[in-house]
Protein backbone atom coordinates (compact mmCIF):
# COMPACT_ATOMS: atom_id res chain seq x y z
CA UNK A 1 0.00 0.00 0.00
CA UNK A 2 1.19 3.71 -0.73
CA UNK A 3 1.71 5.18 2.39
CA UNK A 4 -0.16 8.11 1.12
CA UNK A 5 -3.57 8.08 2.30
CA UNK A 6 -6.27 11.20 1.92
CA UNK A 7 -8.46 12.33 4.46
CA UNK A 8 -11.79 12.52 2.57
CA UNK A 9 -13.66 13.14 5.32
CA UNK A 10 -13.92 13.31 9.05
CA UNK A 11 -17.38 13.77 10.51
CA UNK A 12 -18.27 14.11 14.61
CA UNK A 13 -20.39 11.84 16.05
CA UNK A 14 -23.09 13.25 18.78
CA UNK A 15 -26.29 12.44 17.59
CA UNK A 16 -28.27 9.62 15.31
CA UNK A 17 -28.13 12.55 12.47
CA UNK A 18 -24.77 12.53 12.33
CA UNK A 19 -25.11 8.33 11.81
CA UNK A 20 -26.70 8.81 9.14
CA UNK A 21 -24.06 11.94 7.12
CA UNK A 22 -21.34 9.80 8.35
CA UNK A 23 -23.06 6.56 6.50
CA UNK A 24 -24.57 8.42 3.39
CA UNK A 25 -20.89 10.36 2.86
CA UNK A 26 -19.06 6.47 3.59
CA UNK A 27 -21.21 5.45 0.67
CA UNK A 28 -20.65 8.44 -1.25
CA UNK A 29 -17.23 8.16 -1.74
CA UNK A 30 -16.93 4.28 -2.39
CA UNK A 31 -18.91 4.43 -5.49
CA UNK A 32 -16.91 7.22 -6.21
CA UNK A 33 -13.84 5.69 -6.14
CA UNK A 34 -15.59 2.16 -8.00
CA UNK A 35 -17.08 0.01 -5.77
CA UNK A 36 -19.64 -1.17 -6.77
CA UNK A 37 -23.20 -0.69 -5.21
CA UNK A 38 -23.05 -4.06 -3.03
CA UNK A 39 -19.69 -3.33 -1.39
CA UNK A 40 -20.60 -0.25 -1.08
CA UNK A 41 -23.44 -0.59 1.02
CA UNK A 42 -21.22 -3.02 2.88
CA UNK A 43 -19.23 -0.24 3.98
CA UNK A 44 -22.29 2.28 4.49
CA UNK A 45 -23.78 -0.12 7.06
CA UNK A 46 -20.56 -0.81 9.00
CA UNK A 47 -20.19 3.08 9.18
CA UNK A 48 -23.24 3.18 10.70
CA UNK A 49 -22.76 0.43 12.61
CA UNK A 50 -19.80 1.64 14.26
CA UNK A 51 -21.19 5.39 14.59
CA UNK A 52 -24.63 3.69 16.11
CA UNK A 53 -22.38 2.60 18.71
CA UNK A 54 -20.45 5.85 19.54
CA UNK A 55 -23.36 7.76 20.05
CA UNK A 56 -25.25 4.69 22.59
CA UNK A 57 -22.37 4.02 24.45
CA UNK A 58 -20.01 6.63 24.31
CA UNK A 59 -21.88 10.05 23.60
CA UNK A 60 -19.48 11.14 21.33
CA UNK A 61 -16.81 10.41 18.83
CA UNK A 62 -15.81 10.59 15.12
CA UNK A 63 -15.59 8.37 12.01
CA UNK A 64 -12.54 9.28 9.80
CA UNK A 65 -12.75 8.08 6.23
CA UNK A 66 -9.72 7.58 4.41
CA UNK A 67 -8.71 6.14 1.13
CA UNK A 68 -6.07 5.54 -0.70
CA UNK A 69 -6.60 5.40 -4.86
CA UNK A 70 -3.09 4.40 -5.69
CA UNK A 71 -2.49 1.57 -3.46
CA UNK A 72 -2.33 -1.88 -4.92
CA UNK A 73 -5.49 -2.84 -4.87
CA UNK A 74 -7.08 0.38 -3.72
CA UNK A 75 -9.01 0.83 -0.76
CA UNK A 76 -11.37 2.94 1.38
CA UNK A 77 -10.47 2.60 5.65
CA UNK A 78 -12.99 4.07 7.84
CA UNK A 79 -11.49 5.08 11.76
CA UNK A 80 -14.00 5.08 14.48
CA UNK A 81 -12.80 6.39 17.70
CA UNK A 82 -14.31 7.80 21.18
CA UNK A 83 -13.40 8.89 24.67
CA UNK A 84 -15.29 6.97 26.21
CA UNK A 85 -15.78 3.85 28.66
CA UNK A 86 -14.08 1.42 26.53
CA UNK A 87 -14.82 -2.46 26.23
CA UNK A 88 -14.45 -4.45 29.31
CA UNK A 89 -14.60 -7.73 27.25
CA UNK A 90 -13.91 -7.28 23.70
CA UNK A 91 -14.49 -11.30 23.17
CA UNK A 92 -17.86 -10.98 24.36
CA UNK A 93 -18.39 -7.73 22.26
CA UNK A 94 -17.64 -9.10 19.41
CA UNK A 95 -20.20 -12.21 19.53
CA UNK A 96 -22.89 -12.23 17.79
CA UNK A 97 -26.51 -11.35 19.44
CA UNK A 98 -23.99 -10.19 22.69
CA UNK A 99 -25.37 -6.62 23.69
CA UNK A 100 -25.01 -4.55 26.87
CA UNK A 101 -27.99 -2.33 25.31
CA UNK A 102 -31.51 -3.41 23.77
CA UNK A 103 -29.27 -3.87 20.18
CA UNK A 104 -29.55 -6.51 18.16
CA UNK A 105 -25.88 -7.57 19.28
CA UNK A 106 -24.74 -7.25 15.86
CA UNK A 107 -22.62 -3.99 15.35
CA UNK A 108 -19.24 -4.92 15.99
CA UNK A 109 -19.35 -8.73 14.71
CA UNK A 110 -21.28 -7.68 11.55
CA UNK A 111 -19.05 -4.69 10.77
CA UNK A 112 -16.17 -7.29 10.82
CA UNK A 113 -17.72 -9.48 8.78
CA UNK A 114 -18.72 -6.64 6.34
CA UNK A 115 -15.44 -5.43 5.55
CA UNK A 116 -11.93 -7.17 4.97
CA UNK A 117 -10.06 -6.12 7.99
CA UNK A 118 -11.14 -5.41 11.50
CA UNK A 119 -9.00 -3.89 13.88
CA UNK A 120 -10.17 -2.84 17.71
CA UNK A 121 -8.26 -0.91 20.54
CA UNK A 122 -9.82 -0.06 23.44
CA UNK A 123 -8.84 0.58 26.97
CA UNK A 124 -11.57 1.11 29.87
CA UNK A 125 -12.37 4.28 30.88
CA UNK A 126 -10.19 5.93 27.83
CA UNK A 127 -12.24 5.12 24.70
CA UNK A 128 -11.98 2.95 21.75
CA UNK A 129 -10.81 2.80 18.45
CA UNK A 130 -11.84 0.79 15.30
CA UNK A 131 -9.70 0.50 12.26
CA UNK A 132 -12.36 -1.37 9.42
CA UNK A 133 -10.93 -1.12 5.88
CA UNK A 134 -12.32 -2.63 2.15
CA UNK A 135 -9.99 -2.99 -0.72
CA UNK A 136 -11.32 -2.42 -4.12
CA UNK A 137 -11.35 -5.55 -6.23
Amino acid sequence: MSSELSVDEITAIETVNDVSAARRRGMTIALEMGFDRADATRIAVAISELARNIVVYANQGMIRITSDHNAEPPYIQVIASDNGPGIDDVDLAMTDHWTSSRGLGLGLSGSRRLMDDFNIETEVGRGTTITVTKWLK
